[in-house]
């Protein structure tokens, strides 16, 4: 587990006028307010998610 890479997620746009599951996934990862940011552990769960509100959030690499 030491090899296991992470990605920062930063919601960038709010969630007002998306559709509820598009607010649940946004809400599922973490984020809860605008320029808030989490840090998860890459896995096909929550790129999944990522991918599902790709345009309200930002995700970064870290190392």
């Amino acid at each position: 587990m030491a090899n296991t890479k992470k990605i920062k997620v930063t919601l960038v746009k709010r969630t007002i006028g998306q559709k509820p599951a598009k607010r649940a996934t946004v809400r599922c990862l973490g984020l809860t307010k605008i320029n808030s940011t989490v840090e998860h552990v890459v896995n096909p769960a929550i790129l999944g998610m990522v991918a599902a509100v790709s345009h309200l959030v930002k995700v970064e690499e870290l190392n």
